[in-house]
């Protein structure tokens, strides 16, 4: 199976920094008046929201746009560079949790949810692999210090701080990812989980014995699986108590 994940930060350093923080000049020559940096990153977006970040290319993305591949050369001169002026655009609506004397923990999990609906609305951004290599730009240097500003808040020593965090994006991601792959299972089969498990209901009848599965068996009892909790909700919160059981410990003054 091919590996369609694709690594931000291979693009020329200087290039790339100077498109993500917008200081390069406007060619002056080009077949194209009016094409700009930012319209051709909107039509990578927009490429790679229908079908995928595989789908993205320079010729395809010249196709959108209605105009020939060299031209865009001229605002973005490759893939590498390209890729990390998207993954910027696509942190770009998210928005930032104030100072507004809200408590920590309500903070991170509002900016928590903010980061799963970037995912909703941006799948592709999962087949992109940034680690410690991230694009240098100011949305997403505005979202990681705005995360950071959130953690530091709780009094937690700093090396602490920045592993919270990154433990908190982890568990988004993967939510995320657990998510999207549901449904894009379901779109690609058309078939619903709810048609999906119908069409096994002899497996229950002529495979399933409780006394093997005793455990499954009691909590289907008690109604376990009736209404499901949301496994997102679930999981932030249980992760949360997590750091604020340390905080508090951290916090908590010496005993007399």
């Amino acid at each position: 199976m091919a590996d369609d994940r694709q690594q931000t930060g291979t693009g020329d350093p200087d290039r790339t920094l100077e498109l993500l923080w917008g200081v390069l000049e406007p060619p002056t020559r080009g077949p194209k008046p009016g094409l700009s940096v930012e319209r051709i990153v909107a039509a990578a977006v927009a490429l790679a929201d229908a079908d995928g970040i595989a789908a993205v290319s320079m010729r395809k993305v010249a196709e959108a746009l209605g105009v020939g591949t060299m031209s865009l050369y001229r605002y973005v001169p490759g893939k590498g560079e390209l890729l990390d002026l998207m993954f910027e655009h696509a942190v770009a609506d998210e928005p930032r949790q104030p100072d507004d004397g809200r408590p920590w923990r309500t903070r991170m999990e509002a900016a928590a949810r903010e980061s799963l609906a970037t995912y909703r609305r941006h799948p592709w951004l999962l087949d992109v692999v940034a680690g410690n290599r991230p694009p240098l730009g100011p949305n997403v240097m505005d979202a990681y210090e705005g995360w950071l500003r959130i953690v530091a808040a709780s009094g937690l020593p700093p090396r602490e701080v920045s592993a919270t965090v990154e433990l908190i994006s982890t568990y988004v991601r993967g939510a995320a990812r657990a998510a999207i792959e549901q449904q894009q299972a379901e779109a690609r089969s058309g078939v619903s989980d709810e048609q999906w498990w119908e069409s096994r209901r002899g497996f229950w009848e002529r495979y399933f014995k409780p006394e093997r599965y005793p455990t499954i068996t009691a909590l289907y009892t008690e109604n376990a699986y009736e209404q499901p909790l949301d496994s997102f909700e679930y999981g932030l919160a249980r992760l949360l108590d997590g750091v604020a059981a340390r905080v508090a410990a951290v916090t908590a003054p010496p005993p007399a």
